[in-house]
């Protein structure tokens, strides 16, 4: 799908305050209501438009402790690769895991309370997904530039 001008506005807008009503976002790129909620629909649907969801201050819930780890795995066929993917995907304090074409297979992003849950949460599950040879943890001492913030 290609993006216009006014399609390139309702991304901006809504990157900056998702929350705003479809008559606010018209009146912010310029529409009438129905055309912009068309608009918004056809971008929902093309899946460039994703989802809503609020930013959270983590530190408040309690989920502060932001670490990366890298991943090395003994096995990087397909097999391995979708064995570790959907492992992954089932530990909830990891919050992203990315795929990297370097001197390691995984990049991984874990939230936690703590350095003892961390821990815990590295011992226990990281360390046991499929085909992982081994890890490096790198503790974030504070985001300097987090999207979104």
């Amino acid at each position: 799908m290609e993006l216009d001008r006014i399609d390139r506005a309702i991304v901006a807008a809504l990157t900056e305050d998702a929350r705003m009503t479809v008559t606010e976002l018209a009146e912010r790129v310029g529409l009438s209501k129905t055309p912009c909620a068309a608009r918004l629909r056809r971008l929902e649907e093309a899946r460039i438009i994703l989802g809503y969801r609020p930013l959270l201050n983590h530190s408040a819930l309690g989920q502060g402790h932001i670490a990366f780890v890298q991943v090395n795995l003994t096995d990087t066929k397909q097999s391995a690769l979708d064995a570790f993917d959907g492992a992954v995907r089932r530990i909830p304090e990891i919050e992203q895991c990315h795929m990297i074409a370097g001197s390691f297979d995984y990049l991984l992003k874990v939230r936690t309370r703590d350095i003892v849950s961390f821990r815990r949460i590295l011992g226990e599950a990281i360390s046991s997904l499929p085909h992982v040879s081994h890890t490096s943890t790198f503790v974030s001492m504070s985001a300097v530039v987090d999207a979104g913030l």
